[in-house]
């Protein structure tokens, strides 16, 4: 009975040193308390206590935490608005017992001071004041929780406004305002590309239709040029200039004939078609000429009967200034 008894109470002095022995994880601290009152603070790592007397009483998080509070508030312009508020805080290492014995519920505190400082911020702005500043809304919560929470032993560590979600009507009506103004400046980019084509098509229809005229104005000059030294030719053998010219004319005649010939699907007629056609409207155009020269003679000389000389009107109008006459033997020379 004796050695029963002493194995007894042998158990139990291994049972309560064992209850004596605990250990507290890494970023944790444990309060331990002694007949209900507070004893000390203990840190990572193996500690060791009174059995029955001393009891831990919590454990507390040193550990960065998040709590995320909805906020739902009216802007300046009534726009009703939900903004999603993410406080990371953390318990101070030298505050511990704050932390634990001042503050019952950290979370519920610290989202009623979100709600507190978001609803005086946010009816100040407007909705797009709200977008854009809502770094300064984080900073005033920030600033808020600080000078409130430090006295419970909380640091508050950083603030974010992470979403800002407006009605559903009004998102709709952003979002239709938005694709407005991309489809305005789409256009006129649009506008300026077709623009920037219908000028440049312009001017390569002016420089090709310059070209084209120099071109012409080149070919004119070059045909006049043989024209001239054909007619010096046939004068050197013996024919006048105007049987020459009627030759020229029949030469040409046959030419634009026989390049008619080449084309299958033309659709001209040459009228008068023949090589005497030609020749006559070459003796019509002399005649001509020659008509016109003697009607400006009898003209002159009828006014010299009047007394209408060419004298009188240089006395009484001012000379003008006449140019030299037409020397084919100078132009011939030029060219």
């Amino acid at each position: 009975m004796g050695l029963f008894l002493t194995g007894f109470i042998i158990f139990l002095a291994i049972i309560l040193v064992l209850s004596g022995i605990f250990t507290v994880k890494q970023q944790t601290a444990a309060i331990v308390e002694r007949f209900g009152k507070f004893n000390s603070i203990r840190n990572s790592g193996l500690q060791i206590k009174i059995p029955i007397i001393d009891r831990i009483a919590g454990r507390i998080n040193l550990k960065i935490q998040q709590l995320d509070v909805i906020v739902e508030t009216k802007t300046k312009d009534d726009v009703f608005v939900r903004l999603k508020i993410s406080v990371q805080f953390q318990v101070i290492k030298t505050k511990v017992y704050d932390a634990f014995y001042k503050l019952e519920s950290p979370h519920d505190q610290i989202t009623s001071y979100v709600f507190d400082v978001v609803r005086a911020e946010v009816p100040k702005m407007k909705l797009d004041d709200v977008f854009e500043r809502k770094d300064d809304i984080a900073n005033a919560v920030k600033l808020e929780l600080n000078d409130a929470m430090v006295d419970y032993g909380y640091d508050i560590i950083k603030t974010l406004v992470t979403d800002i979600d407006p009605d559903v009507q009004v998102k709709a009506a952003m979002n239709r305002i938005n694709a407005s103004e991309r489809e305005k400046v789409a256009a006129e980019y649009e506008a300026e590309a077709e623009r920037i084509k219908i000028v440049a098509k312009a001017r390569a229809e002016a420089e090709s239709k310059r070209l084209q005229g120099q071109g012409i104005a080149d070919q004119r000059r070059e045909i006049a040029r043989g024209l001239e030294e054909s007619v010096d030719v046939l004068n050197n053998v013996g024919i006048n200039s105007q049987e020459a010219s009627a030759l020229i004319v029949v030469t040409q005649h046959y030419d634009t004939l026989q390049s008619l010939g080449e084309e299958t699907n033309t659709n001209l007629i040459l009228l008068p078609n023949s090589p005497q056609a030609g020749s006559d409207m070459l003796n019509n155009m002399i005649a001509s000429f020659v008509a016109s020269n003697q009607i400006g003679e009898k003209m002159k000389e009828e006014n010299q009967l009047k007394g209408i000389t060419s004298d009188s009107k240089t006395k009484k109008e001012k000379p003008k200034k006449q140019n030299p006459p037409f020397d084919d033997d100078e132009y011939r020379s030029e060219e």
